[in-house]
């Protein structure tokens, strides 16, 4: 029997925790598949494989799914792809990986560096003179946390676990590396492979605040009059919710959520103020209020808190603002992400100290603080209680005013079509049921802030967005999010939701993640926010040019930001005369007919018939759950809103 680096390879990422590895494989993979396979022959693992393979037809797909399997574990899988063009073909997965701080070991063979046969694996294709590139790691190198290139089955574990290491090491990312296929086809002794043993890798201990920075943050909490917690992505590690939510009850500290990436602040608590985007509209308004007003402000986990144009603390930079972040608080890997310079001349502390650690520091410095003791402390004490008394009826009020909005916003009627406060009220409405056991999967872009908001979330962990950029997350991190919840053997979801919009169902590469859902059963709920094409290139013109050629009614065909066309000659087409994607039939046709689609669009008749057209949005929406939970099949709901 032959044992190869490839065998050693894949033994290290099963001893290194790995237990999923998403593949598309290519000429620079035989020995792997020859090792797979003697796995199943063999029965060494039951007759599969160790880790378990994934297939994927295409490899953005593949990292979005490892980028959902980490986010649903916390531990991250394994991304196999076929040299420089299937790097090239992670595309803007990459820059969500590392922007989602998303730990995952990608790899990826190489063409032959031999072509006369002197070594086993040498080149025997045309196409492995094409495919060697003079430096195929630079395709991907500044957005990983570590790459190697892999010369020999003798350390390859050495290799692999250094690799892990670095990658589960805040700031976490993804890792690179990268093999000649000789190497990968190098023989090693039986002996070698059976004394292979190797613990998981240890990541660095998380770090806490110094004492002299707790006191001073501390210090100017309790002092100040209208602090301000403003926090991304704390919630990706769901114990730092509770500390948050100590500290901000304590003090009666208002908190927002700019950009959020996880729930950093269940939704009922009384002293979150918002969630935000820092787009034009009610909740950006509220937060420019807040953050002009406040004295002290404290980030947390954050890699954009506010927009220095548009907003930022008070412009005579007396407010005290304090930067808490456990990877990189200068945002190093930001050409222009200093904070001193780019954001806010006030900045008077930057501490790389995980939020769990330094929040809990703070709340016990806090609590000594106030804590009864000598009698001329008393005064102060006192006046430290009554301050945060007064300021807690306040924060009630602008939390209950900003709730009482979001009920308007999800019963008005404005026009033929659904909005995305009343999709949201319908999701919530049909899912309360399995509420707590829930999780979405947002990809909404120009509609990120009226989802998070609308989806009012309660659960660390019940709501992820990548952190990243780039259109196409979405499907495949669903995929990658159910896989991870079997493996945790916790079963935390039994309902997984992608809500996506603005050409994200089709940046998604819908064909192949809809077949590897179909492939391994891993059922999900698509809903569709389908503005008929892109907005937000629209807004982002609008926020450069409010005044210009394009400011005016313009459709999203004429701007060439439509997905959707006139198909006649007609100068006023109705609704049916226009030509669009039928998203939910393309999932159907990826399954062979295994998924489930539906579109819900305007309302029949000339006058908007608002209550029958929310009564087929909700009995829609309740017979796509059904079919996900009850069927273990995929649903889209395509909703259509009002068109660009």
């Amino acid at each position: 029997m032959v044992y190869t680096t490839s065998s050693l390879f894949l033994k290290a990422l099963t001893l290194a925790g790995i237990t999923h590895v998403f593949v598309n494989w290519g000429s620079d993979h035989p020995a792997m598949l020859e090792e797979l396979q003697r796995q199943r022959v063999q029965g060494e693992h039951r007759g599969d494989t160790s880790p378990r393979v994934i297939t994927c037809p295409n490899e953005m797909v593949a990292l979005t799914a490892a980028h959902g399997y980490a986010q649903a574990t916390g531990k991250p899988a394994a991304v196999i792809i076929h040299v420089d063009v299937g790097t090239q073909a992670l595309a803007g997965a990459i820059h969500n990986a590392d922007r989602g701080r998303v730990p995952v070991l990608i790899y990826a063979g190489a063409s032959p560096f031999s072509s006369r046969n002197e070594i086993k694996g040498g080149r025997n294709e045309w196409i492995m003179w094409l495919q060697d590139v003079p430096d195929q790691t630079a395709i991907v190198r500044q957005y990983m946390r570590y790459t190697a290139q892999i010369n020999s089955g003798k350390n390859v574990a050495q290799v692999v676990k250094r690799a892990l290491q670095i990658a589960t090491t805040e700031p976490k990312g993804p890792v690179y590396l990268w093999a000649r296929r000789e190497v990968m086809e190098e023989e090693v002794p039986f002996t070698l492979y059976d004394s292979l043993s190797m613990k998981p890798p240890v990541p660095v201990s998380p770090t806490g605040l110094s004492p002299v920075d707790t006191m001073t943050i501390t210090n100017a909490l309790l002092a100040s009059l209208h602090p301000l917690i403003i926090t991304s992505h704390t919630g990706r590690n769901p114990d730092a919710v509770s500390s948050l939510l100590t500290l901000s009850t304590v003090l009666a500290i208002p908190i927002f959520c700019t950009c959020p990436s996880a729930v950093n602040v269940p939704f009922s608590h009384p002293y979150l103020f918002g969630i935000t985007y820092i787009s034009p509209g009610p909740s950006a308004e509220s937060f420019k209020e807040h953050l002009r007003g406040a004295d002290v402000v404290l980030v947390i986990d954050s890699d954009v808190p506010w927009i220095p144009s548009s907003c930022a603390p008070k412009e005579d930079g007396s407010a005290r603002v304090f930067i808490i972040d456990g990877g990189d608080p200068l945002k190093t890997t930001v050409a222009m992400g200093t904070w001193d310079a780019a954001l806010h001349r006030g900045v008077e502390m930057i501490c790389r100290a995980d939020s769990e650690t330094a929040i809990g520091q703070v709340v016990e410095f806090v609590r000594e603080s106030i804590r009864d003791g000598p009698t001329q402390m008393e005064a102060v004490t006192n006046e430290i209680r009554e301050r945060v008394k007064e300021r807690a009826m306040r924060s009630m009020q602008v939390h209950e005013r900003w709730v009482e909005r979001l009920d308007g916003e999800e019963v008005a009627a404005k026009s033929r079509y659904v909005t995305v406060p009343q999709i949201m009220r319908a999701l919530q409405e049909v899912t309360a049921p399995i509420s707590a056991k829930s999780l979405i999967v947002g990809e909404a872009i120009s509609n990120y802030g009226l989802v998070w908001e609308h989806a009012r979330p309660e659960l660390p962990g019940s709501f992820v967005t990548s952190g990243g950029s780039s259109l196409g997350y979405a499907l495949g991190a669903c995929v990658g999010a159910i896989l991870g919840d079997r493996v945790a053997g916790a079963s935390k979801y039994e309902l997984v939701t992608a809500i996506v919009g603005d050409g994200a169902f089709m940046f998604g590469v819908p064909s192949s993640a809809f077949w590897i859902a179909r492939r391994y059963e891993t059922p999900f709920l698509t809903i569709i926010l389908n503005n008929g094409g892109w907005r937000s290139p629209k807004l982002s013109m609008l926020g450069v040019h409010p005044h210009g050629h394009g400011s005016g009614s313009l459709s999203g065909e004429q701007l060439s930001v439509g997905f959707s066309f006139d198909a006649t000659s007609n100068s006023t087409p109705t609704q049916s005369d226009r030509i669009s994607p039928n998203y939910g039939q393309i999932a159907v046709a990826a399954t062979d007919g295994w998924a489930w689609g539906k579109k819900v669009s305007v309302s029949v008749g000339d006058a908007p018939d608002v209550n029958r057209l929310l009564d087929s949005l909700k009995d829609t929406l309740a017979e796509a759950v059904r079919v996900v939970i009850e069927e273990k099949r995929c649903a889209v709901v395509d909703c259509m809103l009002e068109a660009l």
